[in-house]
């Protein structure tokens, strides 16, 4: 008989021979597929620390113009229908790029400035090129002087322009192109001659010193590096690089950048289909600016150039307003994927780009986005209307049945419990449903947000003037009452700043108040008695498009309200005292609270679920028909 403690000479057989196997299995892996990928892996890495040193250039203690850095040393223009700017012959640099089309206000001064050197207040540039081991071939970096390459020094859409160095026996190449729009492309070229085959990598990057000028800081819109890896949007915030100062991406398709609120400056390999490593990357600052070095990139796999032969590598370079037609047009075109998404539409895609579409094809129509917002308001309320009819006639039952409800909450305010009883009773014999005034408001916040997003985060509104004193409905109403609207000459601090539109939207918020019956918790009535006002100083500082939507959605559901009312015979008081509604608010007030609506949800629960009446000592009493 066998010790139970011994192990079975079979179970021992397995054993050794799993170890065996799991041995073999290892080093096979470790020799054949680890090891290759860690040598590949710090190759790229070494690359990467390359490139990172390529893009580090210690700005000035003392900021210099743009127009300073600008005149001093050798450039080559940039002339389209849409840019105007220039590129550095030192470090061969796309930094110094300008909008035709765009203004930083609405006076349309000073055109809006998306690159710019390093000695600038706000450097932002790109730049591409090779990237080589320690002790590969010497590559060019940001001290590197190029010269143009034949007669051509201004870079059309029908002039490319070409630069070229020589380094050590290798002759390196840029040929930058441009079209009518905001797109560019630079390939690069490498030709050995040095006698022995030599390995570069390829990269291209886009830097900024410091955050951008217009850096919004607003939690809802994304302003950072950004990029699309594979099938994943990754957006990180300036804040979440000083807790992870690195993050890389490997991919065959994607693109990468920076963005802002409105303006996007994005690269990415012209071949989507070859393993690329994208990079997100913060560095302290190097000098006394205080500035971190800020920077999207991506690395090719290695580019091993024969002796006597040329090596090349093609960027595609997107630098301009976040345009979505735009952005769409390149997508198809470079095959970028979801290049779209470079506008943050945010958590109600599924809404927020629909109806970017219809308020932009409206604007086509009518010429003019404020209008165009009110129409689209109008369409809103018609879709939600048998919605808003149901609880607006549910609002002018309750108007009718406030004397019955004061005499029951007067005697019944001290029995908390009898007095939820009759209340609910007296709802199912009038067939009330307190809760259907909260379905309007529910499907209406989706859409709120929604509309918040592409009222103040699509370029296609930034300055698009209403009527009036509304230059641009992406920003807020720019008066206020604490002025006389700009009769007193003074500008009051920015929280006082509630202009005339907020002011409108609040007379609609109490009017649509007066009209309604009151809560039934005496917590919530006192909300809504200041809703208007909180409401009208926290929108006062939203996009005036939104607080124009609001309006007109305000002024169509009194308007709705009123018209059910006046049907159903109830008494229709807009400013004047409703002495019931008083007598029935000052007993909420006043007694106990309860909430008769909850438990005829409870009980509407119980009997889907039981399949009948629960908890009831005989069945309700049936409607009769109407003859």
């Amino acid at each position: 008989m066998q010790n139970r403690d011994q192990m079975h000479p079979q179970d021992l057989r397995n054993l050794i021979i799993f170890a065996l196997l799991s041995l073999v299995m290892w080093l096979t892996y470790d020799h054949y597929v680890a090891k290759p990928q860690a040598i590949e892996m710090r190759k790229i890495q070494q690359a990467q620390q390359m490139s990172a040193k390529v893009a580090t250039t210690a700005i000035a203690e003392k900021p210099q113009t743009r127009g300073d850095v600008v005149s001093t040393g050798g450039r080559v223009a940039i002339e389209t229908k849409s840019l105007k700017g220039s590129i550095s012959l030192i470090g061969a640099r796309l930094d110094d790029l300008a909008l035709k089309g765009y203004f930083k206000t609405v006076e349309k001064k000073d055109p809006v400035e998306l690159l710019s050197p390093a000695k600038t207040p706000y450097p932002r540039y790109v730049e591409t090129g090779w990237v080589a081991n320690s002790g590969g071939p010497s590559v060019p970096d940001a001290q590197t002087q190029w010269r143009v390459e034949g007669a051509n020094t201004t870079l059309t859409p029908t002039t490319p322009v070409t630069l070229v160095t020589d380094i050590d026996g290798i002759t390196y190449k840029k040929v930058f192109t441009v079209d009518e729009d905001y797109g560019f492309s630079v390939t690069d070229f490498a030709a050995n001659k040095t006698g022995k085959d030599l390995v570069v990598y390829p990269f291209a990057l886009v830097a900024e010193h410091g955050q951008p000028e217009d850096f919004q800081n607003v939690g809802v819109i994304h302003e950072g590096p950004i990029a699309y890896v594979g099938d994943k949007l990754e957006e990180r915030a300036y804040g979440k690089f000083k807790k992870t100062p690195q993050e890389t991406f490997n991919a065959k398709t994607g693109w990468a950048g920076l963005t802002g609120k409105y303006w996007l400056t994005a690269l990415a390999g012209a071949d989507q289909n070859t393993d690329t490593r994208f990079r997100f990357i913060s560095t302290p600052s190097s000098d006394k600016s205080g500035k971190d070095h800020y920077q999207a990139d991506l690395t090719g796999g290695p580019v091993t150039v024969a002796a006597g032969k040329e090596g090349s590598y093609k960027v595609q370079i997107f630098s301009g307003p976040k345009k979505l037609k735009m952005l769409e047009k390149y997508e198809q075109e470079w095959k970028l994927p979801h290049f779209d998404l470079a506008v943050d539409f945010g958590w109600f895609y599924f809404l927020t780009k629909p109806f970017f579409l219809i308020l932009n094809w409206l604007y086509g129509i009518v010429g003019n986005f404020g209008v165009a917002i009110i129409i689209f308001t109008c369409f809103l309320r018609i879709l939600i209307f048998p919605l808003a009819n149901t609880s607006y006639k549910s609002f002018a039952k309750l108007r009718m049945v406030s004397p019955e409800m004061y005499e029951i909450r007067h005697q019944y305010k001290d029995d908390r419990q009898r007095l939820q009883q009759e209340l609910v009773k007296l709802y199912e014999r009038h067939n009330v449903n307190p809760m259907a005034g909260c379905l309007p408001i529910i499907v209406q916040i989706p859409i709120f947000f929604a509309l918040y997003k592409v009222l103040s985060n699509t370029i296609e509104m930034r300055h698009a003037p209403f009527f009036g004193w509304i230059h641009d409905l992406s920003a807020m109403d720019p008066t206020t009452i604490f002025n006389l609207f700009g009769l007193i000459p003074w500008t009051p601090p920015h929280m006082l700043m509630i202009g005339a539109w907020p002011l409108l939207m609040m007379l609609a918020m109490i009017v649509q108040k007066n009209i309604s019956p009151p809560p039934e918790d005496p917590i919530q009535a006192k909300m809504m008695s200041i809703m208007p006002y909180f409401m009208t100083f926290v929108m006062a500082k939203f996009a005036a498009g939104l607080v124009i939507y609001w309006t007109v959605s305000n002024i169509l559901a009194v308007i709705q309200q009123m018209i059910i009312m006046h049907r159903m015979g109830v008494p229709i008081y807009l400013f004047t005292k409703d002495k019931d509604k008083e007598k029935l608010q000052k007993e909420i007030n006043e007694g106990p609270s309860v909430h008769p609506s909850l438990e005829m949800i409870e009980e509407e629960i119980e009997e889907a679920i039981a399949g009948e009446p629960k908890g009831l000592s005989k069945p309700k009493p049936k409607k009769k028909k109407k003859k």
